[in-house]
């Protein structure tokens, strides 16, 4: 079940609703240095926020939320968040 993906151009916490994300400035100080901290994302299901990393977000490798009672894993697909299938 494929959702998008919106963007805050401000950050405002208050505005990140499930499946927002807010790019950071200074993304080369956070981090490791290959792969940093690019941007603040929050759960697309429960909508804890949670940094994301450069391949995260531009590559497609995989989040699992951090939130104590969501356990939802997905990625980026574009402007798309893909989930992953059940096993």
């Amino acid at each position: 079940m494929p959702a998008e993906l919106q963007f805050l151009e401000e950050w405002i916490p208050d505005k990140m609703d499930p499946g927002t994300i807010f790019v950071l400035e200074n993304q080369t100080k956070l981090g490791h240095q290959q792969n940093p901290f690019v941007a603040v994302m929050s759960c697309p299901r429960c909508g804890t926020m949670g940094l994301i990393t450069k391949l995260q977000l531009c590559a497609g490798a995989t989040m699992i939320c951090g939130g104590d009672f969501c356990s939802a894993e997905y990625r980026l697909d574009g402007e798309n968040i893909s989930f992953r299938s059940p096993q």
